[in-house]
């Protein structure tokens, strides 16, 4: 890997694989999911090894020490060298992903329209309530 003594917060996680681009880790940061010491950063705060950095993606979020410096994007394997994840956090995410696993899809939220048959379903479920408190 190589070394590099100055990079951008924003291209050292697209380096280490926490965003496809670079541009959705720039929006990342400026969106307040990434944060150092409870603190917002900015696109172009330069991370040092050592520094600790919580990276929220999705539902989960992860805290990572910084551990090598790169500049230069390579396979998975090699990105998972320039980090650390904190045991806490692989706990917590784990845990997490338990329970939404426990869950089931009863507690996604959908993104789009109900197909016909899904509304058709809601109506009669509906109806069928409707009909059951009025007796």
């Amino acid at each position: 890997m190589q070394d590099t003594d100055r990079i951008r917060l924003d291209k050292w996680l697209w380096v280490a694989r926490f965003y496809k681009t670079r541009a959705l880790a720039k929006a990342a940061i400026e969106g307040g999911k990434v944060q150092a010491q409870g603190e917002r950063c900015k696109p172009s705060k330069e991370p040092r090894v050592g520094d600790v950095y919580e990276v929220r993606q999705g539902f989960d979020t992860r805290t990572v020490v910084v551990r090598q410096l790169s500049g230069q994007r390579r396979g998975a394997p090699e990105a998972q060298l320039l980090y650390e994840e904190t045991p806490e956090s692989i706990e917590k995410r784990e845990t997490a992903a338990a329970q939404r696993k426990a869950m089931g899809a009863g507690g996604l939220i959908s993104e789009h329209r109900p197909t016909k048959k899904q509304r058709r379903q809601i109506h009669n479920f509906r109806d069928e309530r409707n009909a059951s408190a009025d007796d």
